[in-house]
């Protein structure tokens, strides 16, 4: 079925939409929760969590694509599963990691200062991702959109693991100048 006639189903508050959306984005969902929170058991917690939100959320959000939205949906809600699983000790997990190595470039105030700044961040993201080549946007985005680890991207793209390092290293050097060029550490 058609992302449009999914969304039309969400809209006229059909019920089958949330079967329609499992049986065609449960797999792509899973995967980004795993990637997340590597355990089976949250990442089925997870999706029924993503599928109610998304069915809580439309209407009134009108999503123009739906995969980068229910993506989004199921990525945050794992991630706050995450944050809440690892609030007393942090574990090392590539979740942990590749949030750690974000934290050198991305400010972390939390201020009503931050809030408004949210939109220049996403804008500079956004413009800077543009920017790079297509090679070092897809191992970034893998490493810290997916978050996947170095070695499965390596294997991904058949580099070396010290190659995927050195790219992901660079592409946050350039990242903090971008950041630091528009004010926004």
């Amino acid at each position: 079925m058609k992302d449009s006639n999914i969304i039309k189903l969400y809209n006229d508050r059909d019920e089958s939409a949330i079967a329609v959306t499992r049986e065609k984005y449960n797999n792509f969902c899973y995967s980004i929760a795993f990637s997340v929170l590597n355990n089976n058991e949250d990442v089925i917690e997870v999706l029924n969590d993503t599928y109610l939100a998304v069915w809580n959320a439309i209407p009134p959000e009108k999503p123009l694509s739906f995969s980068a939205f229910i993506g989004r949906i199921t990525r945050n809600i794992a991630l706050k599963r995450h944050r809440s699983r690892s609030a007393m000790k942090r574990k090392g997990s590539v979740a942990d990691i590749s949030l750690d190595e974000l934290d050198e470039c991305i400010p972390t105030r939390m201020t009503v200062e931050a809030e408004m700044e949210a939109k220049d961040l996403t804008r500079v993201l956004n413009e800077f991702l543009s920017s790079l080549s297509q090679k070092d946007r897809k191992v970034f985005v893998r490493r810290y959109w997916y978050m996947d680890k170095v070695s499965d991207i390596a294997k991904r793209f058949g580099y070396s693991e010290s190659k995927v390092k050195m790219i992901l290293l660079r592409t946050r050097e350039k990242l903090a100048e971008k950041l630091r060029k528009e004010e926004i550490q």
